[in-house]
């Protein structure tokens, strides 16, 4: 089951859901999902320095990429094939008994935009700004503009609140992040 837009907007005036800043209900809201805008920061790969990544070498993840903020004036380019990490201009936050999807926009993956790669899934009680993985597939750049909708986020109640949630959990690598965040796999052991 997922949340409506009703289930959404009683969420959020009862603080189930908290989404900093507040966002404007007839633009982001939609029958089942929330809109989520573009922040500024981008994080791109720096991959003519090396030449492998090993996932459990923080020599070879740690500094692999380069943060850049643009303005509202000047958009990012992604183009073709390119890869960046980007973040949400909103900060969110959810209860344990919630989860959350982030999804793609269809007019924006009509051009060509993939939002996320893997990381799909938002445990229960999460708390922080999301970071995105883009990559445009489409054969023309895409401009990306801060604060133009990029993504929505679809609620799954669970079954019972999480006996850990997100922010409990020992080593939450990503727990209050916020801005765009590189991965921190290597943090993790074999």
């Amino acid at each position: 089951m997922i949340l409506s837009d009703r289930d959404i907007k009683i969420a959020l005036k009862k603080k189930e859901i908290i989404v900093t800043p507040k966002p404007n209900l007839t633009e982001q809201l939609g029958s089942s999902s929330l809109d989520l805008r573009l922040g500024y920061t981008f994080r791109f790969f720096k991959h003519r320095k090396q030449a492998f990544v090993d996932p459990f070498d923080k020599k070879t993840t740690e500094g692999m990429t380069d943060e850049i903020t643009i303005s509202k004036k000047e958009p990012y380019v992604i183009h073709p094939n390119e890869f960046v990490l980007a973040s949400t201009l909103e900060w969110v936050e959810w209860g344990d008994a919630l989860a959350a999807r982030v999804e793609g926009r269809s007019s924006l993956g009509r051009l060509g935009l993939v939002i996320h790669s893997t990381a799909g899934h938002i445990d229960a009680g999460w708390r922080g700004t999301i970071t995105l993985e883009l990559r445009n597939i489409g054969m023309a750049p895409i401009l990306l503009y801060p604060k133009m909708r990029i993504c929505q986020l679809i609620f799954e109640p669970l079954s019972s609140p999480a006996e850990q949630p997100y922010t409990a959990k020992p080593g939450a690598k990503y727990h209050s992040k916020e801005g765009t965040t590189d991965s921190a796999i290597s943090n993790e052991n074999l």
